[in-house]
């Protein structure tokens, strides 16, 4: 996708805040025997193309009203994901602002999701 450079300008504002991992880092969370919440933040429509295994959808424009009610625990493990991470990146700085402490951007989101071969729904 081709992206503005105002989008991309947010975006690297938003990574410099958020702590991010690649598919591999996710893996190894998940061989530690780690159970961190996967959230897809894209839209409703992309969800219901198909989403990885498991994740709960809050979608970025509802991220902020949702995830207190979804998710109350602000200490648990948060991986988000979207597209290919940069949309992810600005709901994670958002959440982050609203006081979680474990959040995490999956970086490459759905794209890298669907190359590691877990599983998807």
């Amino acid at each position: 996708m081709d992206h503005t450079p105002g989008f991309l300008k947010m975006v690297e504002e938003a990574k410099s805040h958020v702590r991010q991992t690649d598919m591999a880092g996710y893996q190894r969370m998940l061989s530690a025997g780690e159970k961190p919440l996967l959230v897809d933040v894209r839209e409703d429509n992309e969800w219901a193309a198909g989403h990885a295994a498991g994740a709960v959808h809050i979608g970025k424009g509802v991220i902020e009203r949702d995830i207190e009610r979804t998710v109350p625990d602000k200490n648990a493990t948060l991986v988000l994901y979207c597209g290919g991470g940069y949309r992810s990146a600005l709901a994670a700085d958002a959440v982050g602002k609203m006081g979680y402490t474990n959040v995490i951007s999956l970086d490459g989101g759905w794209r890298a999701y669907q190359e590691s071969g877990l599983p998807v729904e």
